[in-house]
């Protein structure tokens, strides 16, 4: 054999080793994981937050004596319901007839004394053309019926506050409402240099829910609402849905009808108020309620299952799976929770394909296989059924 033949022989070896070889290494390099993922798509959403706010009464009013007197009955019965104008205590009305009885003896003595100046007035008046009274006299009779006049003015008003105040010994319900207990027993002087309080009235149907918001938060949702990201409700359109304490949802859903436009500069917070309805009284003034308002609605904005949403040091991030095939980390801004899924308001684009499932198996940069997320095929089978015990004979 020459050496020219040796030569070629060599070669062509050298070529089938080398391409044996590139092909053991493609059979040895494993395919590319598979990953379930979801495309992104933009949506008109709720603008939600969790929120914890105190109920308090719709109305609530001090049942006070308002006359001195010896308090001698309470009429209604404690913690019942009571209607506007109801009355509630009976304090001694004795010595308060008395002096409605004085001022009205007075008022019979100020007319008495009113239609004898006016008599003499007239006479006046009817002598003087003849010029048989003066002129000194006929002024004086005419001012003595004025001064008559107002006397008996005075006397009626003393007479009609005389009345009013023993009007004011059945105390009555200012409002409807629950009221409270007895804050003074019977036979204690009230009313004596200070308006006693007796009890109250609260009206719980419907209640309030008050509650706060950051300025920082109420200053970030106008900025997005500027441009466009979010459409808030103006007060009558924000809802609240409350809790009960068991967890379940209430039956009524509560309106927004107040906003602060001022921080507090303690807190740093603005004051809100709901108002929500209470038939039944289930719920109480004074408790704390957690509950969901739902400010407006939030624009292009982006639910992803909660699996898909992993954290860091940096934040929320998500994987997609590029046009390239390859897996690209995302860094998102998550909202709040909403039925299981995370919302995301910024970070994605429409279309995005994320991966929910199999996010263990890839890394950045590394290419993945994007298949459909599934999510019944992520929870687990149903164990089987127990065998049913043997029946003994």
């Amino acid at each position: 054999m020459t050496a020219s033949l040796r030569l070629f022989a060599l070669a062509c070896a050298a070529t089938l080793t080398l391409s044996a070889c590139k092909k053991a290494e493609q059979q040895a390099a494993p395919p590319p994981p598979e990953v379930g993922v979801v495309d992104a798509k933009p949506q008109t959403l709720p603008l939600q937050r969790e929120l914890v706010g105190r109920l308090s009464p719709y109305r609530s009013a001090d049942v006070r004596a308002r006359v001195a007197g010896v308090l001698q009955k309470r009429v209604y019965e404690e913690g019942s319901t009571v209607k506007e104008g109801q009355v509630l205590f009976l304090i001694d009305p004795a010595p308060l007839q008395a002096s409605l009885s004085s001022a009205e003896a007075a008022l019979a003595s100020a007319r008495a004394s009113y239609a004898n100046a006016r008599a003499t007035a007239n006479r006046a008046r009817s002598l003087a053309p003849q010029n048989y009274v003066s002129k000194s006299d006929l002024d004086n009779a005419e001012a003595t019926e004025r001064s008559a006049a107002a006397a008996v003015q005075q006397a009626q008003a003393a007479v009609a506050t005389a009345r009013i105040n023993l009007g004011y010994a059945r105390v009555t319900a200012p409002i409807a409402g629950q009221a409270g207990k007895q804050q003074v027993t019977e036979g204690a002087l009230v009313g004596q240099g200070d308006v006693t309080l007796l009890t109250t009235v609260d009206q719980i149907d419907p209640l309030y829910v008050n509650f706060s918001m950051t300025a920082d938060e109420l200053s970030a949702l106008r900025a997005a609402q500027d441009k466009g990201a979010v459409a808030l409700a103006g007060d009558g359109k924000t809802t609240v849905q409350v809790n009960l304490p068991d967890g379940t949802p209430y039956a009524q859903e509560g309106t927004l009808d107040f906003s602060s436009t001022t921080v507090d500069p303690a807190t740093g917070t603005v004051s809100l108020r709901a108002q929500l309805p209470n038939p039944n009284h289930i719920l109480l003034p004074g408790s704390f309620v957690s509950f969901k308002a739902n400010l407006g609605e939030r624009n292009n904005a982006f639910l992803l299952p909660q699996q898909a949403v992993q954290r860091d040091t940096q934040g929320g991030y998500v994987l997609v799976v590029g046009k390239d095939g390859k897996v690209v980390r995302k860094n998102v801004t998550l909202d709040n929770q909403q039925g299981g899924n995370w919302l995301i308001s910024s970070g994605l684009a429409a279309g995005d394909q994320v991966i929910v499932s199999g996010v263990q198996k890839v890394k950045e940069g590394a290419p993945a296989t994007a298949k459909p997320w599934q999510p019944d095929a992520a929870k687990p089978a149903a164990a089987p059924a127990a065998p049913a015990p043997a029946k003994k004979d």
